[in-house]
This record gives C-alpha cells, structure tokens and sequence, in this order.
C-alpha cells in the first residue's frame, strides 16, 4: 500500500479493490446467472433442434428472452434479432443498410463522438464510395438537431447517431433527431449500448428505426447484445452480414446463444422494473461524487452536459494531474481515462478532443462510471482517495507549471460559458 493509499482509511462495509467503471462493463447480476444456470446445464439444446424436447425447451427460452427485450424498447418481438453484442449489431446495422440501399443513395450522417464500433465502420464503408458526414458536437457533447437536418440530401440512406455516450455520458436528442429523419424519408440508426435499460427509450415514439444494444452493459452476460430491425413504417430492409443456416430470420445466421440470450433477456426484464429508481439512486450517488470532488479542489470541470446525461456517469479533468497517474495512486478503484476499447492507446480521446478540450487536459479526465452495486460509503471512500491523491500528485509539479495550468483551466472556463 502506497503513503497515498494509507493516508484513508477504509471505513466498514467497503471491500477493496471498488469497481467503478460501469460504462466498461457491469458485474453479472445474480438474478441473470439464477437464470441462466439450467440452460448451462440441464436445458442445453440447441433452438433449432424442432425434433425433441431439449430443441423445444431452448426455443421458447430464446422467444421468452425475445419478447423481454423488445419490451424493454417499446419493440415487438419479431423485430429483434440477437447478435454477439452491441459492436457486432453497428455493424449489421451500417454495413447491412448501405449494402441494401445502395442503389437508393450512398451518403451517411453519423457524428464525431460516436463509439469507434460506429466509426470504424463508417470509415471502412468509405472505402467502398459511400460519403460520410461526421458531425461536430457542442461544447456539451451534444449535437444540435438542425446541424443533423441541414446534413441529409437527396442521397442520404441513413442517420446514425448514440443515444448515450460511453465516456462523458451526454445524451443526445435522439426523439428530434428521429423525427427529422421520419419527415425527410431517412433511416435513423442509434447505438444504444449505453443507454438501454438506464433511460427510458421508445423506438416508435423516438422514430428510431435500426437500435443496437448489448448485454453486458445492463448487468447481463458478455458476448451477447441485439438489433431492433423495425419491421413496419416503413419495412427496414438490411442485407445479412454472416451467412449459413439462416438463423434469427436469415439475417444472422449461426447457432444461438442460448445462456446469453437468456441471460440478455432477464436483465432487459430487470432493467424494466427497477430503471426509475436505479437511475434516481444513481443520479444521487453521482451528485454526492461531483459534490465531494469539487468541494475538496480546485482546478477541476466536468465533461459534458449535466442536464442530458446517464445518471451513474461523471467524466472530469484535473488539471495539473495526468489520468495515468491519478488511476495509479487509487490502483484499488477500477476508473476510466476514456473508452474502455481504446484504453491501451496513448491517444487522447476523440470524444474529449470533438468537445474542444485541448491534449493537455484530455490527458488529465478520469470517468467514473457508478453502477447498481455501488453504494453511498463506496462513493464517498473514493471521493476521499481521489482528493487526496489529487493533492498530493499536485505537490510533485513545479509551481510555475501548476500556475500555467490553472490558468488554463480559467480560460477553459471562459471558452465553455461563452
């Protein structure tokens, strides 16, 4: 244990290491495994199998997880088709759209902060002569509707924008975004891996036609996640990305998933029921967290909007302390200096950078990501180690660079307000 570490001590009903990066991925709720256990075990046939009894058992689990997800969503359940996680549903979902409408129109709007399953692959289909607009984000994270409508063209297939963030939690207004492109005759994709199952979402009110979601990111099992294909108003048409059998209605083929199926749907099922008061605990918990850090120090601001955002994340910079450092000295407290999928990279990140922030000060944001087994003394241990090792790591920079950064930060905060 480092001098750092020493100085808090751990109060009762506080285990280390503390897992506090939800955004990443959420622990397995024991609800979800209690439900997956008999497929692992006694229920392992395989859905497709229509000859016995192990086949009919595996199919109506799969239905019965069909019918929990699309509730979650204000789907049907024939619109659902399951896939092996949220990257894999963006990439049906784009690739299957362009490929499908080529004829129609070659142009796709997405935006600058989206998650890299989303970039990557707009940056890939460009490779085959489709156009791409990326559009910018306002100083909040969010983008501005109209800057989406003034985008679409005669050519334009598709709109593709995340309900939620993964990094600085901004929600952006994907119920205005999805009624443009109603009225325009475009197709409105979002990814929302993050959002699902933490805010309420409703395809049809919201216009969305194409939505990814993912397992793990709602506490259930990893290498599982869905699409919402709308099937009426209009009939969305998407060509298959993995050929073979003709599973989940020739548009994924391959044997199903049945324990993470199951598992998927127990945890949209959850989510259903106790979403309102998880999200108003979290929202608490995250305003106690912000409270504390920015009571106890000075040079430092939140990352993106606080009136649109997922209630159990808060991204914030430090100046003067490089993240690194920062999640070193609190080692036993799982954080985040951005995407957990690009977290290897030395790269600031690209949704801090479409913000305005600078290198310097993207290099000094840690995400925290609270999540349903959080708890009130966890957030204030943390509060407390973050504080301290905020200060202490100070104490190691000459005065003049500190001075230098708190200046910065001051003009930072005359750019935002302006």
């Amino acid at each position: 244990m480092t001098r750092m570490q020493s100085q808090i001590e751990v109060p009762a009903g506080v285990h280390l290491p503390i897992y506090m990066d939800n955004q990443a991925t959420c622990p397995l709720d024991p609800r979800v495994l209690e439900a997956m256990m008999p497929c692992l075990t006694t229920r392992f046939g395989n859905p497709a199998s229509r000859s016995h009894s192990f086949g009919w058992e595996a199919e109506q689990a799969v239905e019965t997880a069909r019918a929990q997800a699309a509730q979650l969503i204000g789907a049907t359940p024939q619109e659902m088709v399951f896939t092996s996680g949220a990257t894999e549903s963006n990439n049906l979902a784009l690739k299957g759209v362009a490929e499908a409408n080529r004829k129609r129109g070659n142009h796709i709007v997405t935006q600058a902060t989206e998650h890299r399953a989303v970039l990557d692959v707009c940056r890939r289909l460009e490779k085959f002569g489709f156009r791409i607009t990326y559009l910018p984000v306002k100083a909040d994270g969010l983008v501005d509707p109209e800057e989406v409508k003034r985008a679409l063209g005669a050519e334009t297939i598709l709109v593709s924008i995340m309900a939620a963030n993964n990094e600085i939690g901004a929600l952006q207004p994907i119920g205005a975004i999805g009624r443009i492109c109603r009225e325009k005759g475009v197709l409105f994709h979002s990814d929302a891996a993050q959002a699902v199952g933490k805010v309420p979402i409703d395809v049809n009110a919201d216009g969305i036609d194409l939505l990814s979601l993912s397992g793990h990111k709602i506490y259930g099992p990893k290498g599982v996640g869905a699409l919402y294909v709308r099937r009426r108003s209009p009939r969305v048409a998407i060509t298959a990305r993995v050929d073979g059998g003709g599973h989940e209605r020739g548009l994924r083929s391959g044997t199903l998933n049945v324990p993470g199926i199951v598992g998927l749907g127990k945890a949209c099922a959850i989510a259903r029921v106790e979403m309102e008061a998880e999200s108003a605990r979290l929202g608490a918990l995250r305003g106690r967290l912000q409270a504390t850090l920015q009571g106890g120090l000075d040079g430092v601001c939140v990352n993106g909007s606080m009136e649109s955002r997922l209630p159990g994340n808060l991204n914030m910079s430090f100046f003067g302390v490089e993240a690194e450092s920062l999640m070193m000295a609190v080692s036993n407290v799982a954080l985040s200096s951005g995407s957990a999928c690009t977290s290897a990279a030395h790269e600031p990140s690209h949704v801090l950078r479409a913000l305005g922030l600078d290198d310097k000060t993207a290099h000094c944001s840690i995400r925290f990501g609270l999540g349903r087994f959080n708890t009130e003394v966890e957030v204030d241990y943390v509060a407390a180690r973050v504080v301290s090792a905020v200060k202490r790591l100070r104490e190691l920079v000459p005065r003049d660079e500190a001075a230098k950064s708190s200046m910065e930060l001051a003009g930072e905060r005359v750019r935002r307000r302006g």
